[in-house]
């Protein structure tokens, strides 16, 4: 594995360079990309109905948001790369738990992994912090997330392919041995602790919910979480109900988690969206890839189980315009952050992830009493919509 190694004064001999955190990263992926799709189908057959399947998601949300906040005070003390080790180890410890294919285990796999994936990327960004200059980053941060796609792109197909010829246990065990592969690489890498600024070793204390008052004081700011919110809402919901509309309308389990695979390939066309931002502007990139996923979510639902692989094929095509929001999503926190205020408020950024996760399951849990699945993607479409407007409306033209 290619790395970038430099000769430093600090006891810790070695420095990590781009691919240093990209392999990481890749690897990282690929054990969350496993169990990406065949968490939703596996609580379908548990709980046996989509309702359900949002109520849980609700609530195990709810808990990780809550424990994510807190996480800062929890690893005030640790040692970044034992902290690195405690995420990898919740990623076995989810496996292991999802693989008992009962609902306590369901729902503390769920948990487990999700807190998992917050510890890895706090402590990630800031090893990539420590070890990669400001002005590198826009170089590196390009090659990380390149280097995932291909994980993002076989997990979640072979993550359901397993889980339908061996059951349970089957891209579980492979979880679990990825996440070794990780934590054996990890400490082969021996990353240096000591580089910059930040405090020696342990990771920095820092509340977010001391900073969410300051956080909203800022309209920029505000709008750049929208933006990222909206963009996220759109793949929660695709990778969570995508795969269970296909399974009501009868449609083999394993077609969804192709389907997952497939939008993931389309990620490089998060390229394109740059450069079109580069000619056109950051705003009205942004607004037309929008506008036209919710134009697609509103395909899917209508089509609905009624003509699923129709339904499949908006969706696809909502995932090259999300991508798009990928892309450059970024660009208007990082533009509007201040400088000595970007690690407290990446804090409060990061919640889009964690809302994400709960505001629509809470919303759909509610709808499909009475609605059908192909209901969810009507009202993302909306929300959408409604995200695009904003952005067109408040994010200045000469972003």
């Amino acid at each position: 594995m290619p790395t970038d190694v430099t000769t430093t004064d600090f006891p810790l001999p070695r420095r990590a360079g781009a691919y240093t955190f990209a392999s990481l990263f890749a690897v990282e992926s690929f054990v969350r990309s496993l169990n990406s799709t065949v968490i939703s189908l596996q609580a379908y057959d548990i709980l046996g109905a989509a309702q359900k399947v949002s109520m849980l998601s609700t609530v195990v949300s709810l808990t990780v948001l809550t424990s994510t906040l807190l996480l800062p005070f929890l690893l005030g003390r640790l040692r970044r790369r034992w902290a690195y080790t405690l995420g990898v180890s919740m990623m076995m410890a989810a496996s292991l738990a999802l693989a008992s294919h009962v609902l306590a285990g369901q729902a503390l796999g769920m948990l487990l992994r999700n807190l998992g994936a917050a510890v890895l990327n706090i402590t990630l960004q800031l090893y990539i912090m420590e070890h990669i200059r400001r002005s590198d980053l826009a170089r590196s941060e390009p090659i990380r997330l390149s280097l995932s796609t291909a994980s993002w792109t076989i997990g979640p197909a072979l993550g359901v392919t397993l889980y339908v010829s061996y059951g349970p246990w089957g891209p579980q065990l492979l979880a679990i041995a990825a996440a070794a592969v990780l934590m054996t690489l990890f400490w082969y890498l021996r990353l240096s602790d000591n580089v910059n600024a930040l405090p020696p070793g342990n990771l920095e204390g820092f509340s977010p919910l001391a900073n969410v008052r300051r956080f909203l004081a800022q309209p920029r700011l505000r709008l750049a979480w929208l933006i990222a919110f909206g963009r996220s809402c759109f793949w929660t919901t695709f990778f969570i109900y995508g795969p269970l509309l296909l399974v009501e309308a009868g449609v083999d389990k394993r077609v969804g988690g192709f389907m997952i695979s497939a939008s993931q390939i389309l990620l490089v066309t998060a390229w394109f969206a740059g450069r079109f931002a580069r000619i056109y502007g950051v705003r009205a990139v942004l607004v037309v890839a929008f506008i036209v996923c919710a134009c697609a979510s509103l395909g899917a639902g209508l089509s609905g189980t009624a003509s699923p692989y129709v339904a499949m094929g908006f969706l696809l095509a909502g995932s090259i315009s999300a991508s798009a929001i990928d892309g450059i999503g970024s660009i208007p926190f990082l533009r509007a952050v201040r400088h000595r205020e970007r690690q407290k408020m990446a804090a409060v950024y990061r919640t889009y992830i964690d809302c994400s996760e709960l505001i629509p399951a809470f919303v759909f849990a509610i709808a499909l009493l009475w609605l059908p699945i192909g209901s969810v993607f009507i009202i993302l479409s909306g929300a959408l919509a409604a995200v695009g407007f904003v952005t067109w409306r408040f994010l200045p033209k000469s972003l």
